[in-house]
């Protein structure tokens, strides 16, 4: 008898209860997920650092939203490009790049604490990031986020680009708590309606079921009680190990352009 191709339903329980049980599980790397994935939920009591990061970030996306189309002179422009330069020397002959999910604390050789602070999507750090701010909701994970001007793609409307980056992370947020949390292998986006620039979104995602290695999520979008978006991902748990050879790896290239 060959094995059923559909994925094993979910059943009813909270959110933290809803782990798929698979025979790969790398403890060590799955620690490390947990914690990044509580540390983007809970973003209170930041420490002076993390928040004055947050703040610059803050600062950069009110510039970005405002230069947007802009039809300020000639001379604001150009008076702009001089402080902008001036604070970008600031960080000349710091280090850039991110560390991959760890807090300045660890990186000062304190408490392992890893963050999303970085992420070009829920980073609060990250000017990039609208910024989604995720919350658990029993067996769901809810995002909400405010895309400004700079997401724009149709008049008024969030680009669709932007909207598929935003279920990336979301629903990759509900299967990382899977037991063995793995990469993107296929993600289908449905537009049902256009989804608006500069007003509250909600997205949730939850998980379905898992076969093997795959972990099964779906997603929607909505704008107050309007579904904009659907979305269905399918993740490929990653082989016992190999999140931290990754992790391995990238330092020992930055090392080396250093």
């Amino acid at each position: 008898m060959s094995e059923s191709t559909e994925p094993t339903q979910a059943t009813e329980a909270t959110w933290e209860d809803v782990l798929p049980r698979m025979s790969d599980v790398d403890p060590d790397r799955l620690a490390m997920v947990t914690k990044r994935l509580r540390s983007a939920i809970a973003q209170k009591d930041l420490s002076p650092r993390r928040q004055a990061l947050a703040d610059l970030a803050d600062a950069t996306r009110d510039l970005i939203d405002r230069l947007v189309a802009t039809d300020a002179p000639d001379d604001v422009i150009l008076a702009a490009v001089a402080d902008l330069r001036s604070a970008a020397d600031r960080f000349a002959g710091y280090r850039c790049g991110t560390f991959y999910g760890f807090s300045e604390a660890a990186n000062a050789g304190a408490t392992f604490e890893p963050v999303f602070d970085h992420s070009p999507m829920i980073g609060i750090a990250n000017p990039l990031a609208p910024p989604i701010t995720l919350e658990p909701h029993d067996d769901r994970v809810v995002g909400h986020a405010v895309f400004s001007h700079a997401y724009e793609g149709p008049p008024g409307c969030v680009h669709g680009g932007y909207v598929a980056a935003a279920f990336d992370e979301i629903l990759g947020a509900a299967q990382s708590l899977s037991g063995a949390p793995g990469m993107t292998g296929t993600l289908a986006i449905r537009y049902e309606s256009p989804t608006p620039i500069a007003v509250p979104l909600r997205f949730e995602a939850r998980l379905v079921g898992v076969e093997r290695r795959k972990i099964f999520v779906e997603g929607t979008c909505h704008v107050e009680d309007r579904l904009t978006a659907t979305a269905k991902g399918t993740f490929i748990s990653l082989q016992a190990g190999k999140f931290l050879s990754m992790l391995e790896e990238r330092a020992a290239r930055k090392e080396g352009d250093a």
